[in-house]
């Protein structure tokens, strides 16, 4: 078995240390140069086994104070589940309301931007057709916890109350009701979800470290004809949130 590297051995002492309590919660951590001195490394060492730690929020960093042992929060719960489409109000806000917290949302809206490849590839559209793109920012009490980025293809709702989802008579109501609205069933959304690294302007965003561990849904929806509606890019930091898939069972 190869040796584990160094940064991963620094990284699980930190975590011991602190779940055994020998740091508590808003503790200030020694100097880098004293941590690795104390362990037999350098401190670029103790650095990359900080930032592991920090994107697990175990700790956070504070610029010209140093490195703390980060306070417990609640992790918001937010659940996935078709059965949650609704006539009327919003799944998040519902999410939000059950924990106590207000949800509440921004957007910005751009019409006719060409579709990159991999959206024309999930949408079944031509690379570069115009789509209808939304960015998203999801909050919490005022605190982001969620970002999407939708797209929808333009020749499919040009010249209909609903061309802009943040706009109009049908704002806010979802894909699925806004779809509805122009004799559009959809019958079905597909989610993948997969972790990674938040980019720096993910994690400028929702106010998380550069690199902080994220979850990733890609989801999209189609109607009863099998045709993809809408694609997004959902972007949910692990930290701070947890996603719960709730399944339908049909009988």
């Amino acid at each position: 078995m190869p040796e584990q590297p160094p940064y991963l051995r620094v990284a699980d002492e930190l975590r011991r240390r602190i779940t055994e309590h020998v740091w508590e919660p808003g503790d200030r951590l020694p100097s880098r140069a004293q941590i690795g001195q104390e362990l037999g490394v350098g401190e670029n060492v103790v650095r990359r086994a900080q930032e592991l730690l920090i994107s697990q929020g175990l700790l956070e960093g504070r610029a010209g104070s140093g490195t703390y042992v980060a306070e417990p929060q609640q992790r918001v719960r937010i659940v996935r589940s078709s059965a949650r489409e609704q006539p009327d109000g919003s799944p998040f806000r519902a999410d939000m309301k059950a924990v106590g917290k207000l949800g509440d949302w921004e957007s910005r809206t751009d019409a006719k931007v060409p579709a990159p490849v991999d959206i024309a590839a999930r949408l079944g559209i031509d690379e570069s057709a115009l789509c209808v793109r939304t960015s998203y920012e999801f909050l919490a009490d005022g605190r982001p916890v969620q970002l999407a980025t939708s797209w929808e293809p333009y020749d499919l709702t040009a010249g209909t109350l609903i061309v802009l989802p943040e706009g109009g008579p049908h704002a806010g109501a979802g894909v699925v009701n806004r779809m509805a609205a122009i004799g559009i069933t959809v019958s079905h959304a597909v989610e993948q979800p997969e972790p990674r690294q938040a980019t720096a302007e993910e994690a400028s965003l929702l106010g998380i470290q550069k690199a902080a561990l994220v979850t990733h849904i890609r989801r999209t929806y189609y109607s009863d004809q099998g045709r993809p509606v809408e694609t997004a890019d959902i972007v949910v930091p692990v930290a701070h949130c947890e996603i719960v898939y709730e399944i339908p069972i049909s009988h």
